[in-house]
């Protein structure tokens, strides 16, 4: 099974949508295996967002810094999900990162429609509800960085019947 990161960020927690946002990972056949409510600071968003992300070098610093203080904002959830491809799952469920151009039917889609440029003239990051590891190398890294071994769980869910091979 695959383990992938997702964040809902604090415009998720602020706006009351978090329980939402679950349920529809769970609906979709997702295991929580870690959870936890948290406010990082700067050097924790530094870390998840250029060392391992590289936002800055890829975006520039305008983007980076407004998207560190706007995750600063409030606190965020941080989840691992487990389940079969998880990552590209995920992010397909996720919606494009600018929530203008994320399908109806995504998270994004859904919940959010601010756009690059609006959310440039004000001066913040775009609130885009929630972050999810971009590949699996990145969901390892993220995992490390957000969660110590000991926070992530081994269970079963009754679903997990129908993914297993057969015993003969």
């Amino acid at each position: 099974m695959e383990q992938t990161l997702i964040i809902l960020k604090p415009d998720a927690v602020m706006r009351g949508i978090v329980g939402e946002i679950i349920t529809r990972f769970e609906r979709a056949g997702f295991k929580i295996v870690a959870t936890k409510m948290l406010k990082p600071g700067y050097e924790h968003y530094f870390e998840h967002y250029e060392v391992i992300g590289t936002l800055k070098t890829r975006k520039g610093e305008e983007i980076f810094e407004s998207t560190l203080a706007s995750m600063q904002d409030g606190p965020v959830i941080a989840m691992v999900l487990e389940g079969i491809e998880a990552v590209e799952a995920v992010r397909k469920m996720v919606g494009d990162t600018q929530p203008k151009t994320a399908l109806p039917g995504t998270i994004r889609g859904d919940y959010a429609h601010v756009t690059y440029g609006q959310a440039s003239q004000s001066g913040k990051g775009v609130a885009n509800i929630v972050h999810a590891s971009a590949d699996t190398d990145e969901a390892t890294k993220e995992i490390k960085h957000w969660f110590k071994p000991d926070e992530i769980h081994v269970y079963s869910v009754v679903h997990e019947q129908f993914t297993q091979p057969r015993k003969k």
